[in-house]
């Protein structure tokens, strides 16, 4: 008598325990945005320039040397170094150190083409993690509570555990608690690494003083700490590229050891095309300082390669473009005024438009500060109020990206904002929102 076989029972994925893991505080707020139907809604979240109508904007500069690329026949795919174009290199740091940076003529900056500031953090503190010991052990890593999200995820993925924080943002007047940050910082042991961010805080957007820049770097100096410039918004915060690497280049000229990351996502809207850098910047009284340097180089390379390998070509040729030419360089520069001029528009019609209407609170803060983003004082309730009732999207924090807003939206969102002080402030007294504490 026959037998019928009997298939086999299929297999459970060894994949269906996998937990799912939180979204993104940015990228996820994106994604509910999208997916939101509302025809009126507004985003406030991302990070990313946009035009007076709300639109994504290529700058004219970048589109014709992304033209001229095309059309030469000797541009090509073919892979890069692993640390990336060498003109791309050079320009990079010229931007940020300046062209007559002493560093540089000694031949003690080394710098690499990275994944855009995200992946330039991320070499950057791997490496850190294995030629920086203090007593055996990695080394600890600060950042500014608050910053931006990603900074928390960077470190503990490179290995060298939870960041500490140190505090930052004086929450009353919405600017700069140097007695606090500098208190922090006189207590973190000596060879921790200080993460700065170089210019237009995210995202609280608010920047030290040049005198208080100082007070930074001589704790940073009588402690021995190893500072990690995050600049992400050269150029792009006051719409002056040399004013805004003025802390860079202040700590490069004390001569100490530094680390810089660069992104070109910003100030060259150059988002997907994943283009940065970063710079060791090794102590004046480095003995060979050429050896060092290439030994520097190879280890950063020697991080990179198991990570991605090497760079993407085609955004370093754009940027290759724009800042190795005199014409194209100074055309970038008006580009840049424009866009900073014109989220600088917004901060003062957005005041000026809560304070018209009447929005209890002190709204000085969005002029004060400076950069794509506005650190509101909203409250984690009166954001959720926005976000449900007006289809007004930002970050939980209650920043606010101010390139998001147009001048046909900006009443819509202060009337809105007037709406969440007062409803959510009436429905729960205890809440930590603007009416209460501005």
């Amino acid at each position: 008598m026959a037998t019928t076989a009997v298939a086999p029972a299929k297999a459970t994925s060894v994949f269906a325990d996998v937990p799912e893991a939180p979204a993104d505080p940015i990228l996820g707020l994106n994604s509910a945005f999208l997916a939101d139907e509302a025809p009126n809604k507004i985003s406030l979240g991302v990070g990313a320039f946009r035009t007076d109508e709300g639109k994504p904007y290529v700058l004219p500069v970048v589109k014709r040397v992304e033209q001229q690329l095309a059309a030469d026949p000797a541009t090509n795919h073919e892979y890069l170094p692993i640390d990336g174009l060498p003109a791309f290199q050079k320009l990079s740091a010229e931007l940020i150190l300046g062209k007559d940076s002493k560093a540089m003529k000694d031949g003690r900056v080394v710098t690499i083409q990275a994944l855009s500031g995200t992946g330039a953090l991320r070499v950057g503190i791997t490496f850190l993690g294995r030629f920086l010991r203090t007593s055996g052990s990695p080394p600890a890593v600060y950042i500014p509570t608050p910053t931006w999200s990603n900074h928390r995820n960077i470190v503990p993925d490179a290995g060298l555990g939870a960041a500490r924080t140190y505090r930052y943002l004086d929450a009353v007047s919405g600017g700069v608690d140097l007695p606090s940050m500098l208190a922090d910082l006189s207590d973190a042991p000596a060879g921790s690494v200080i993460v700065l961010h170089g210019c237009a805080h995210n995202p609280t957007g608010a920047d030290p003083s040049p005198a208080q820049w100082a007070d930074i770097l001589a704790v940073v100096q009588s402690r021995r700490l190893i500072p990690f410039f995050d600049n992400a918004y050269q150029g792009f915060a006051s719409g002056d590229l040399d004013a805004d690497a003025a802390s860079v280049r202040l700590f490069a000229d004390a001569g100490i050891d530094m680390v810089l990351s660069q992104s070109f996502a910003k100030n060259m809207g150059l988002y997907g095309q994943r283009i940065g850098a970063l710079s060791v910047v090794l102590a004046e009284g480095t003995p060979d300082v050429a050896t060092a340097a290439k030994a520097v180089r190879s280890q950063l390379k020697a991080v990179v390669r198991p990570m991605y390998s090497s760079p993407p070509a085609h955004g370093a040729r754009i940027a290759v473009g724009v800042l190795g030419d005199e014409a194209n360089y100074a055309e970038w520069k008006k580009e840049l005024a424009g866009m900073a001029g014109r989220i600088g528009d917004m901060r003062t019609a957005l005041k000026a438009a809560l304070d018209s209407n009447g929005t209890p609170g002190d709204w000085s803060r969005i002029v004060n500060q400076i950069g794509m983003f506005s650190y509101t004082g909203l409250s984690a309730q009166q954001v959720a109020h926005l976000r449900n009732k007006h289809h007004i999207y930002m970050t939980s924090n209650g920043r606010i990206s101010m390139a998001g807003l147009t001048t046909s939206t900006v009443q819509r969102v202060a009337d809105a904002m007037k709406d969440a002080v007062e409803t959510v402030v009436k429905q729960d007294p205890s809440s930590s929102g603007v009416k209460s504490r501005l």
